[in-house]
């Protein structure tokens, strides 16, 4: 399982969306920067402090030219409780299987009984710029993509 990087360019991957519709990456890899997040399930008390900081931020990223992007191992139905539950205004991918997940090298924590939380800094061009690891600091995620991303041109 290689790890995806800072420098490396991200796979193209289509993964159904929250509203049960393929969402294709490469439709977006190229012409916008992107924040990617992995988390490890819907609901569970760290993974709705960071969802709704993203949701909080929401017109911030949208400002930086970043779409953000979540993704878990869920189902489509339960992405879609999480985000109306939380009024998610942004994109939650069904990652079943954890296929994507394993792409991107996304480590395990707790003797890999636990989905590692990881996010991503894609520029324009299709390539990370930063990813940042950490299963506690929920809102150092969204903290750390939004720096970074002021950084970019």
């Amino acid at each position: 399982m290689k790890e995806i990087k800072k420098g490396d360019k991200i796979p193209s991957f289509t993964l159904p969306d929250q509203n049960g519709n393929d969402f294709d990456l490469s439709e977006i890899t190229g012409r916008k920067k992107m924040v990617i997040f992995f988390y490890p399930k819907d609901d569970s008390p760290g993974c709705t402090r960071e969802a709704c900081y993203f949701r909080d931020l929401y017109e911030v990223f949208n400002e930086a030219g970043a779409v953000i992007i979540g993704i878990s191992g869920q189902s489509v139905s339960s992405h879609k409780k999480f985000a109306e539950k939380h009024r998610l205004s942004y994109t939650l991918l069904s990652d079943r299987g954890n296929r994507i997940r394993k792409l991107f090298g996304v480590p395990t924590n707790l003797f890999g009984l636990l989905p590692g939380r990881v996010t991503y800094i894609i520029d324009s061009e299709g390539r990370v710029v930063h990813s940042f690891n950490s299963q506690t600091q929920t809102e150092r995620h969204v903290d750390e993509s939004l720096r970074i991303l002021k950084e970019l041109p």
